[in-house]
């Protein structure tokens, strides 16, 4: 370990003895001769320890040390005192004023090799905890800043949610079309199953977070608390920390116990949102969970029980991220016990007048002015537009139209569409068995149509779904029999 060394002595004798001591170690030697001249040096070279003899004229060794020791560039400089003089209170006097040693003349070689390489050691490894312990400040420091905004975050997204839940109403569902009387009717029916876990799936947009919240607040959990979790904005490393807590001390940056997303659901309904992106490894220790009820917190070996319902949406095709060995199956069937589908605006069109007063409603009470009416040529133009945004598009669109309008009727050219968005690929089922038309009744036409695409498909139910347009969980629904 090559290093910098200053050695001040006035005698040119042990001067000349230290240096072709410790030279041959490859260490570099700097040498003076009095303690003005030691001070100015060890500020301008910053050597990695010095070796000061205590009696030397102008300024001894003991002022040099208080003065290296008191000034924050020099202060960690390690300094050796050597000195003839073997009186108790010079050697007590010296260690106080901040010396980590002390050498007696006459030298032996081999102890002042020893002590010498001792203390560069001591030095290099103080250096190191010391630069690692700064480091470890910075990360928690860093840790405690992004909980805190996590928190903060998590409160802000709660009350966004909360707020958009009270903005569409008691219930918050708008409409009287059969696609969105259907949905009524499964959530209905899940009135008195507050353990049995629901699977939400439907494009994104459609209002699958209003669904679970009127899952949780007309079930026997409504007075629990509901924990909205969206499993795309969880990071890797975090997952089992933030679902299943953690104690203090488990690891760098837990200064404190914490619950998970698990036990803060406890009573009540964890909502998992975009569930096909839960990280893999975190699907095989959630399925534990729901199996056992019990939660051990990182950096614990006690399982806590818990209570939870969880309610998951998805807009992915689970059977495909199944087969593509993306999801597990195993969690797939523990979460999708019941299903509920949210219909796409496109197929609930006869709602959209009904939905696009109700925005503007909402809207124009929050800017305190009347709520404005939808001239017939905008509503036939809302009705022409696919909306491949669905509801959340449609309640964007009339948030701007109010703002454009000025609170007067919303007319055509007030509706800013994003004309760039498509309508879904219309694609026609050819049959090959029936030829009769299809009936007026629309839910007794969907069924026919479906039945249709599988008899065209050879009972493909992937490739009726891609003819259709719609989600598998659309033709299971209709025909049960088909599930894989």
């Amino acid at each position: 370990m090559n290093a910098r060394i200053l050695i001040a002595d006035d005698t040119p004798a042990s001067l000349s003895l230290l240096s072709n001591l410790l030279e041959p170690l490859g260490h570099e030697i700097l040498a003076v001769s009095d303690g003005r001249s030691a001070i100015n040096l060890v500020h301008r070279a910053k050597p990695d320890l010095v070796l000061l003899d205590v009696m030397m004229p102008g300024n001894d060794g003991f002022s040099v040390c208080r003065a290296l020791k008191a000034d924050p560039e020099t202060a960690d400089i390690p300094v050796i005192f050597i000195t003839s003089r073997q009186e108790t209170g010079d050697i007590v006097r010296g260690f106080r004023l901040g010396a980590v040693d002390y050498i007696l003349k006459p030298f032996h070689a081999e102890e002042v090799v020893t002590r010498v390489t001792t203390h560069l050691k001591l030095s290099r490894v103080t250096r190191e905890l010391r630069q690692r312990n700064t480091e470890l400040e910075e990360e928690i420091f860093r840790r405690q800043e992004a909980e805190q905004a996590r928190d903060k975050a998590a409160a802000r997204l709660t009350k966004i949610a909360a707020d958009e839940a009270k903005r569409w109403g008691v219930g918050g569902f708008v409409g009287s079309s059969a696609h969105l009387k259907r949905m009524l009717d499964d959530i209905r029916k899940l009135h008195q199953f507050g353990k049995t876990s629901v699977l939400i799936t439907g494009e994104s947009g459609t209002g699958k977070e209003l669904v679970a919240r009127a899952i949780h607040h007309q079930s026997p959990r409504a007075t629990g608390p509901f924990i909205p979790v969206n499993c795309v904005a969880i990071p890797g490393e975090l997952a089992e920390s933030l679902f299943f807590g953690h104690m203090k001390g488990a690891f760098t940056g837990a200064t404190s116990d914490r619950k998970g997303f698990l036990e803060l659901a406890d009573g009540g309904t964890l909502f998992l949102d975009e569930i096909g992106d839960m990280p893999s490894t975190l699907q095989g220790k959630l399925l534990r969970v729901l199996e056992d009820g019990e939660v051990t917190p990182v950096g614990s070996n006690k399982p806590r029980q818990v209570d939870v319902r969880v309610v998951s949406a998805t807009n992915a095709d689970l059977p495909d991220k199944m087969a593509a060995g993306d999801f597990r199956q195993d969690l797939f069937f523990r979460l999708a016990r019941f299903t509920v589908e949210t219909p796409p605006l496109r197929e609930r069109r006869e709602d959209i007048p009904l939905l696009s007063a109700h925005f503007l409603d909402v809207f124009a009470t929050e800017m305190g002015m009347a709520a404005p009416s939808v001239l017939p040529e905008a509503l036939e133009v809302l009705r022409s537009y696919p909306f491949p945004g669905n509801i959340r598009e449609l309640k964007n669109v009339m948030e701007r139209a109010l703002i454009l309008s000025g609170g007067k009727p919303v007319s055509a050219h007030h509706l800013q569409l994003f004309q760039s968005h498509t309508p879904p690929a219309q694609t026609t089922v050819r049959a090959t068995v029936s030829t009769e038309p299809l009936p007026l009744n629309l839910d007794a036409a969907e069924q026919e149509l479906i039945q249709r695409a599988l008899e065209t498909t050879g009972g493909n139910v992937a490739e009726a779904a891609r003819l259709l347009g719609v989600n598998r969980s659309r033709i299971y629904r209709r025909f049960p029999q088909e599930k894989p």
